[in-house]
């Protein structure tokens, strides 16, 4: 007997292999008696769905289905605005480090999920603060990462970073990246920085092409309350939250970073470990 009687579904806009697949999911849930919420994008593919705002969705919910790549999960882990619902993430996408379950094998995925016999790996997210005049004009979740960037072509951003209140240093690059965990394998690695493994606790600060070489990542425990301080002129600036949401920053703002209270609980397949995602995604050479 299934434990969920109500799914929310999360789509990605374009997915041509959703045009299929959420007609068959709606029809497959529905006979089994399952009340399902639909954001627009699943309603576009769904035929006369009800269609509601993304942030809406997982009201009521038990079980939260992401359809798409880790960038349609990373909206989605903002969606569920701290509630404790286990996210069914499939992979519509391409690379997909979060992202692990196939299509080919949603509905045996699911039927597990439906009974409660689902693996679940949490992903702690990270809090920022945007603080301007020691006043907070602005607040965020990242499952990812909080970057700062410069704004502009062809400029350098001037940043401090404090961690705990004491000067770390001063960044003359094209950005900074404080990252989680899960976000070690994104925006970060890219840019040089280590991957963490998903149960420890620490955050990472990568600088992006430093003017400085000696400007190396720096893993930090996550009790840490990171601040970066914008010593650029207005909107010269720009703080962006897991690549999809942000603002232009002025001179002098703070951006405070630390540990949120929250977290994401992903589905897991039951025989996936965290390193055969690594070798899949990453080209691992294999014994």
């Amino acid at each position: 007997m299934s434990i969920i009687d109500t799914v929310g579904i999360i789509s990605k806009p374009a997915a041509a292999q959703a045009v299929t697949l959420v007609p068959e999911l709606l029809a497959w849930l529905r006979k089994r008696g399952i009340s399902i919420r639909c954001d627009n994008e699943t309603a576009a593919y769904g035929n006369g769905v009800s269609a509601m705002p993304r942030e809406l969705v997982p009201q009521g919910a038990q079980l939260l289905i992401v359809l798409g790549g880790d960038g349609t999960l990373l909206s989605a882990a903002r969606a569920i605005g701290g509630r404790d619902i286990p996210i069914f993430a499939v992979n519509l996408g391409g690379l997909g480090f979060l992202t692990a379950i196939t299509v080919d094998s949603i509905f045996p995925e699911l039927e597990r999920a439906l009974k409660g016999q689902h693996r679940i790996g949490r992903r702690r997210m990270l809090w920022c603060e945007v603080r301007r005049r020691d006043r907070r004009v602005a607040d965020y979740e990242a499952l990812n990462d909080a970057v700062i960037s410069k704004a502009h072509l062809a400029r350098m951003v001037n940043l401090e970073a404090y961690v705990d209140g004491h000067l770390m240093c001063a960044y003359k690059a094209d950005g900074l990246i404080v990252s989680t965990p899960t976000g070690s394998t994104a925006y970060s690695l890219s840019a040089g920085g280590p991957i963490i493994f998903p149960t420890v606790e620490a955050l990472a600060i990568t600088p992006i092409c430093p003017h400085m070489l000696t400007n190396r990542p720096v893993i930090l425990p996550d009790t840490s309350i990171i601040e970066i301080v914008c010593n650029d002129p207005d909107d010269a600036a720009f703080l962006t939250i897991d690549g999809q949401v942000g603002e232009p920053l002025k001179k002098g703002d703070r951006v405070c970073c630390r540990r949120s209270e929250n977290s994401i609980s992903l589905i897991r397949p039951p025989s996936q470990l965290y390193f055969d995602v690594l070798r899949a995604k990453l080209k691992w050479g294999e014994r």
